[in-house]
């Protein structure tokens, strides 16, 4: 008898006790992942509104200095490496360098701008990483 009830107490799952246990948990899942993929998407959209934000204080005060923004091929790299030709470069601008956006890809500088005809058009192609479409980060009004 005594041989008998540990047989029983050693008893495993049953195979619809795991199926209902992975049932519960594919439900969680479902529930619970796409909330916090929309807080990624999020944090990293209010990351490239950040860095464009710094990205503008860099060419404000590359401008104050040299009295121009960064024109040509150089672009975002005269905020870091001296341009040649360059009057009163105080920089580097960007202490650590022009960051990627968070999706990976360069920002788009084009001066002089064709959103902003009085300075510069600075945007991030979002997560698609091609210029157009909803997901662009920029620093003028897509509205207009």
């Amino acid at each position: 008898m005594h041989t008998s009830l540990l047989l029983k107490s050693r008893r495993g799952f049953t195979l619809v006790e795991m199926l209902l246990v992975l049932v519960i948990l594919a439900v969680l899942a479902a529930i619970v992942i796409p909330k916090f993929s929309g807080r990624s998407q999020q944090a990293k959209l209010t990351a490239a509104q950040s860095q464009i934000a710094s990205i503008e204080l860099a060419l404000d005060a590359y401008e104050v200095d040299t009295g121009a923004y960064p024109q040509g091929g150089g672009g975002l790299a005269a905020l870091v490496d001296e341009p040649s030709g360059a009057r009163n470069w105080k920089g580097p601008y960007l202490k650590k360098g022009v960051p990627l956006d968070p999706w990976g890809n360069e920002y788009v500088y084009v001066y002089p701008g064709k959103n902003n005809a009085r300075g510069y058009d600075l945007m991030s192609v979002g997560p698609d990483g091609r210029p157009g479409g909803d997901d662009d980060v920029t620093n003028w009004d897509e509205k207009r």
